[in-house]
């Protein structure tokens, strides 16, 4: 099943975009509407030396969002608590961006983080960010990458995936319950 889910994934790419040149090997481009976006790569916007990878809107109204994103298997990280880091810089975003992790667990989604609640918004120079998540022991996928909604430009560089220790606290935003919950619907 994991592997399923994983192939799904890497064939949302191809639903989703034509892949062109600019997207980075081990990349792929996904969302809601990829097409009204721009994928771009290159040493001439650089983070301490080194290459960036851009998202940027090519039509003046975007409706929806593009993601440039990995999906792997979670061998080897079970049970452990891994971030995602990046340096990001962005140019006149109007609606925002972000880092996004998210870990499946068969068809559900065990938790994910996107950066909604701290967007990358306006024009802003390089800045680390970071999404911690727990890998829990029966996960079958991990997905990561930065997403643009709405108009505007977002740089990527300098990005690193490690362990970290348990005293690093978690960012997720939501967290799949391991039981029902408010079924009296109390506020």
């Amino acid at each position: 099943m994991r592997r399923a889910i994983l192939l799904t994934n890497l064939l949302l790419c191809a639903f989703c975009s034509s892949l062109p040149a600019a997207v980075p090997q081990g990349w792929f481009v996904a969302g809601s509407t990829p097409q009204q976006y721009a994928v771009a790569t290159g040493a001439s916007v650089t983070y301490a030396g080194k290459p960036s990878v851009a998202l940027r809107s090519s039509t003046g109204n975007p409706t929806g969002f593009v993601t440039l994103m990995q999906s792997f298997l979670p061998d080897g990280y079970t049970g452990k608590r891994v971030r995602l880091s990046g340096f990001v810089k962005s140019s006149q975003v109007s609606g925002w961006a972000g880092l996004w992790m998210r870990i499946d667990a068969g068809y559900l989604m065990a938790t994910f983080d996107n950066m909604q609640d701290r967007p990358v918004q306006g024009t802003m120079d390089w800045t680390r960010y970071s999404v911690v998540l727990d890998i829990p022991v029966g996960s079958t996928g991990v997905n990561f990458g930065i997403l643009l909604d709405g108009t505007g430009t977002v740089w990527l560089s300098g990005v690193t995936f490690e362990v970290v220790g348990s005293d690093t606290p978690v960012t997720a935003t939501i967290t799949t319950p391991s039981a029902p919950v408010n079924l009296d619907f109390q506020q």
